[in-house]
C-alpha cells in the first residue's frame, strides 16, 4: 500500500481564477454570486448564479484551440495547468519519462450542455449539415481527461466519472486508489462545470431546487432555516496527485495526505438523499477508515442550500461519528461559491486541504436562522483557527451517488 499526498492545485471557480486568488477570498468569507445578465430571468424566477469572472485562457489555450473547445473544457485545462505547475511541472511538449505511470482523472456533470442546445438549434433552423464537425469532441464529458493528457503527456488511465454533484470526489477517490494499489505515481484528478444556460437553469429551476433569493447576501445560505435552494455555479478544481516517497525524491511541497476514500449509494431516490443518512455515513466511515473517530476535526459537508440535503447530511454525520459529531467542525464552501455540480468535489477538497495546511476552518457564510433539524456546529460565527488532524470532504450526487474522501496532515 502506497502512501498519496496532494503536491499541486488549481482553480478556475466563482471566488478566483486561480488558487490563491480562491484562497484569499475564503478566508475573507466573500461570496461568488451575481445577478442573471446574460438573459432575462423572468419566467424563470431564479435571479442569482456563480459565474467565473475575467476568464482569460490566453496564455493556455490559443485562439485556434479555443474555438474547438466548450467552456467547461477549456476551464479544466486552465485549472490543470495551474496544478502542474504548482507541482512543480508543467504542460510539455515532448515525452516525459515513465508517461504510462501518469493518469487524468476527471469527472463533470453535465459536459457541453450549452452546445448541445446551440447546435440542436441550428440543426432544427439549418438543417444537419450545419451542425459543427467539432460537435462531437467539443460535448463529451471524457474530453476533460483527454485535452489534458494531450497537454500533459500522461498516458496513464484516462477516464471521466459522472456521478452528478459527486463526480470530482469519486475522480480523486479512484486517483488515490490507482496510486495507493501501485498502478501510478501521480495523477490529475477533480472536476468540471459550466452548464448555466437559460435552458439547464430552467430544468433546475422547474425541479424546485434552486434558489429564489435575490439578496446576494442571502442566496446560498447552507443548515439556515429560511434556505431554500442552491446556486448554480461554475468552474473546475484539478488536483496533482502523487505517491508519497516518489514526491519527496523530487522535493515536491505536500498540502495533505489522502488518507482514505468512501463511496455508496442511497439506492433510495432519484434527487433526494435517503432520510436515514445510513449510506452517506457509510462512505464517511470508509473514508475515515483506522483513522480514530477522535482525531477528525473538520467536515466540508456537501451543504447544499436545499432543505432535504443539510438536513439528511446533519442526520448521516450523526449516524456516522455518534457523540463525536457534535465536537466535529462542519462548514459548507457552497455558500461562497455556490454549487458547481461535477467540479463541486474537486473545488471544496482544495479547501479541505488548505485548511489543513494553514490551520484555519471557513466560515459558513450567510447563516442567520438557526435550524432545529441542523444542529451541529457549522462555523457560523466566524473563522475557525484550529489544527486539523484529519478532515473529510463530502459530495452527494442525485441518484444517492455519495463519495467522501479524507485528507490528514501530513506525518513525515
Amino acid at each position: 500500500m502506497k502512501r498519496v499526498v496532494i503536491t499541486g492545485m488549481g482553480t478556475v471557480n466563482p471566488l478566483g481564477n486561480n488558487v490563491n486568488e480562491f484562497w484569499d477570498n475564503i478566508r475573507a468569507n466573500k461570496h461568488g454570486f451575481s445577478y442573471i445578465s446574460t438573459f432575462d430571468p423572468t419566467d424563470l424566477g431564479v435571479k442569482i448564479i456563480g459565474e467565473v469572472k475575467n476568464f482569460s485562457p490566453e496564455n493556455v489555450i490559443s485562439a485556434k484551440e479555443f474555438k474547438r473547445m466548450e467552456r467547461f473544457l477549456q476551464l479544466a485545462v486552465v485549472a490543470a495547468k495551474e496544478a502542474l505547475i504548482d507541482g512543480g511541472l508543467d504542460f510539455s511538449e515532448t515525452e516525459i519519462e515513465n508517461p504510462y505511470r501518469k493518469g487524468v482523472i476527471v469527472g463533470c456533470g453535465t459536459g457541453g450542455i450549452n452546445l448541445i442546445e446551440d447546435e440542436y438549434s441550428k440543426y432544427l433552423s439549418k438543417g444537419p449539415s450545419r451542425v459543427s464537425v467539432f460537435f462531437i469532441p467539443m460535448m463529451i464529458i471524457n474530453m476533460a481527461a483527454g485535452e489534458i493528457a494531450m497537454r500533459s503527456k500522461f498516458k496513464g488511465a484516462n477516464f471521466a466519472p459522472v456521478t452528478a454533484c459527486a463526480s470530482a470526489t469519486h475522480a480523486i477517490g479512484e486517483a488515490f486508489e490507482k496510486i495507493k494499489y501501485g498502478q501510478l505515481d501521480m495523477c490529475l484528478c477533480g472536476g468540471t462545470e459550466s452548464s448555466m444556460s437559460e435552458f439547464t437553469l430552467a430544468g433546475f429551476a422547474n425541479m424546485k431546487a434552486l434558489s429564489k433569493s435575490t439578496n446576494l447576501d442571502r442566496a446560498s445560505i447552507p443548515f439556515d432555516k429560511e434556505r431554500n435552494g442552491f446556486i448554480l455555479s461554475e468552474g473546475a478544481g484539478i488536483l496533482l496527485l502523487e505517491e508519497y516517497e516518489h514526491a519527496k525524491a523530487r522535493g515536491a511541497k505536500i498540502y495533505a495526505e489522502v488518507s482514505g476514500y468512501g463511496t455508496t449509494c442511497d439506492a433510495y431516490h432519484m434527487t433526494s438523499p435517503s432520510p436515514t443518512g445510513e449510506s452517506a455515513a457509510t462512505a464517511m466511515r470508509l473514508a475515515l477508515g483506522d483513522i480514530p473517530v477522535e482525531n477528525l476535526t473538520y467536515i466540508n459537508a456537501h451543504g447544499t442550500s436545499t432543505s432535504l440535503n443539510d438536513k439528511y447530511e446533519t442526520t448521516a454525520i450523526k449516524v456516522a461519528f455518534g457523540e463525536h459529531a457534535k465536537k466535529i467542525k462542519i462548514n459548507s464552501t457552497k455558500s461562497m461559491t455556490g454549487h458547481l455540480l461535477g467540479a463541486a468535489g474537486a473545488v471544496e477538497a482544495i479547501v479541505t486541504a488548505l485548511s489543513i495546511k494553514n490551520s484555519l476552518i471557513h466560515k459558513t457564510v450567510g447563516y442567520v436562522v438557526p435550524d432545529e433539524e441542523c444542529d451541529l456546529d457549522y462555523c457560523v460565527n466566524g473563522n475557525v483557527e484550529t489544527q486539523i488532524n484529519a478532515a473529510i470532504s463530502n459530495s452527494l450526487g442525485f441518484g444517492g451517488h455519495n463519495a467522501s474522501i479524507c485528507l490528514t496532515k501530513v506525518e513525515v
